[in-house]
């Protein structure tokens, strides 16, 4: 079923005209020549001048850029490719995350974990000093093309209907518009990756959802009860089965938490603030994350919008809270935002031990932008009927960031580990096994255990991207609360 989100309903056309009374300064925006073709570079620069996060540092998005309408219509029809418009034109230099989609269904999709998919995850990785790629298998989805096939963690591929993917066509091969491919797999030995006879045909599927809690458990170290949950994506669509999910820890009585995210490319922030609580505590009066936007948006919101504190209710049911004083976290490079979020949230709070690799360092979050100007270019599901119908482009723009209660929000190089360990290519392990290396390192770390387990890497998983960074939504973190401005 779909679900989308509904950002910002509360929003008028008011929001872009505001006097300085309202605290924005009533600065008219150009408009092109009605003879021109340039309606959907109209709309990106239109929605990012207002939106952007960076706005003041873009010269080609600032208010007084353009003295006349001409000068502004020749100035968008010198970009006649919107594509490259919105990347090489209208993005700040240090913007890693910003997007922009053909088609903004596709996009609102995804962000509610609805996409095309075969739910095989993977990270692909160089061979040597080559061009050439390795895939391997990080997880799949449950009750999904992959799940019915001879495919599972930790094996490896080479080939793309018997073509060797390579750094210059990975995307055509794995992410282009074939619904159907044949992987050919491969072996890993002494470091060295070979070909093998073994051939695996996967098929994507429309309008696959992902189950964010691919594993949920408890396990008894020695008396004491420890809940493990495997979480790979934060969508609200799946809030109340989160919400279940601690219910089911809380009655097996775990005093231990371990929060795999090693996978998680991030989200809606609202369900990151629940699993917060879910892991902290629901006190109303405890601040999660403040927001800060653009000065011209900034100005315009409540203290109450921007800031959010610890959730007593999803909405639909109390929050079922564990009330941990620490929380292991299994973190690598391919934790992103939403996923930053919840350890920046709740480091004021807890102790959280984070295990594995430096994040990726998105303290970034965004919201759905389409060619509506009467309501500001919000996405709205209510006001399909209201987008322009000769522009399908959608964007998701980084609008802002996220401190915590104590301000700090400087962590795009990455949150460090406390506890540095690495997957092992040669020792993927089985995800919620208590040899699986990082479980098991959280494991001896709750325990106090002096056994001697050997963690040594032979052979880093380092990849240069991931399936998950393929679909519409990539390592977004969006907001999802209806805009409250000061009166």
């Amino acid at each position: 079923m779909k679900k989308y989100f509904l950002l910002f309903l509360g929003l008028s056309l008011a929001f872009l005209s505001c006097s300085d009374d309202d605290g924005i300064k009533n600065v008219p925006t150009p408009e092109p020549e009605p003879s021109a073709n340039v309606t959907a570079q109209n709309f990106m620069w239109q929605a990012m001048n207002l939106w952007y996060f960076w706005q003041a540092d873009v010269e080609d998005l600032a208010d007084d850029r353009f003295a006349t309408d001409a000068e502004y219509t020749a100035f968008l029809e010198s970009y006649p490719d919107p594509e490259s418009f919105f990347y090489d034109t209208l993005l700040f230099g240090e913007d890693r995350f910003s997007f922009a989609n053909e088609d903004y269904s596709e996009l609102v999709n995804s962000l509610s974990g609805i996409s095309q998919s075969n739910g095989l995850e993977f990270g692909l990785g160089l061979i040597g000093d080559t061009n050439n790629v390795f895939g391997f298998v990080q997880y799949i989805w449950p009750d999904s093309d992959a799940s019915t096939k001879d495919i599972q963690r930790g094996e490896f591929f080479t080939r793309v209907d018997g073509v060797q993917i390579t750094v210059d066509n990975y995307v055509a091969l794995l992410f282009g518009d074939n619904s159907t491919y044949t992987l050919g797999m491969a072996t890993v030995e002494n470091g060295t990756i070979s070909d093998n006879s073994k051939e695996v045909s996967l098929t994507k599927i429309e309008n696959q959802v992902e189950d964010p809690i691919l594993v949920a458990k408890t396990l008894d170290v020695n008396g004491t009860i420890v809940a493990y949950l495997m979480y790979n994506r934060f969508l609200s669509s799946f809030n109340e089965d989160l919400n279940a999910t601690f219910a089911e820890f809380k009655a097996a009585g775990a005093t231990e938490l371990i929060l795999d995210m090693r996978y998680n490319p991030g989200g809606s922030v609202n369900t990151s603030r629940l699993l917060a609580s879910m892991i902290y505590g629901t006190n109303t009066n405890e601040v999660y994350i403040r927001q800060r936007w653009n000065a011209k948006v900034q100005a315009q919101l409540t203290d109450d919008f921007l800031t959010d504190y610890f959730a007593n209710s999803t909405g639909a049911s109390a929050v079922n809270t564990l009330n941990l004083n620490r929380v292991f976290v299994l973190a690598t490079d391919d934790s992103a935002s939403a996923s930053e979020l919840v350890m920046n949230g709740l480091a004021p709070y807890i102790d959280v031990i984070h295990i594995g690799e430096t994040t990726r360092g998105k303290n970034e979050f965004s919201i759905t932008l389409v060619d509506d100007s009467e309501n500001s270019y919000l996405y709205a599901s209510d006001r399909e009927g209201n987008i322009n119908s000769q522009n399908s482009w959608g964007l998701q723009p980084l609008v802002g960031r996220n401190e915590n209660a104590d301000g700090f929000f400087d962590y795009t190089a990455g949150l460090v580990p406390d506890i540095e360990l690495s997957e092992d290519l040669t020792n993927l392990g089985v995800l919620g096994d208590v040899n699986e290396p990082l479980l098991a390192r959280a494991l001896q770390e709750i325990s106090g255990g002096s056994a001697k387990i050997d963690f040594t890497v032979k052979m880093p998983a380092k990849h240069f991207t991931s399936s998950r960074l393929h679909t519409p939504v990539k390592d977004n973190m969006y907001l999802e609360k209806p805009l409250q401005l000061n009166k």
